[in-house]
């Protein structure tokens, strides 16, 4: 199974759903909570290709996007895939 990592903060509704999915599915996950650890905020605008905002999921070395885009994957039924190539 790919390493999957997700920026996150607390009381986001959207990181919430994200995290809910990934667990849904069994998938472990290396969580960044940026108002525990904001000096890595940097990163993840870097990583993200600008992105701001939260979540930003990666699976492996691919950015996936927010979590819009993950539940996209999931319901074009390639999220399971990508999890694991």
């Amino acid at each position: 199974m790919q390493n999957v990592e997700i920026y996150t903060k607390d009381f986001c509704p959207y990181c919430s759903r994200a995290k809910a999915l990934l667990a849904q599915k069994g998938v472990e996950f290396t969580e960044y909570n940026l108002l525990k650890q904001p000096n890595l905020k940097t990163q993840m605008v870097e990583r993200a290709n600008g992105g701001t905002t939260v979540p930003q999921i990666f699976i492996g070395d691919r950015h996936i996007g927010g979590c819009d885009d993950l539940f996209a994957l999931e319901f074009a039924s390639d999220l399971d895939g990508l999890l694991n190539a």
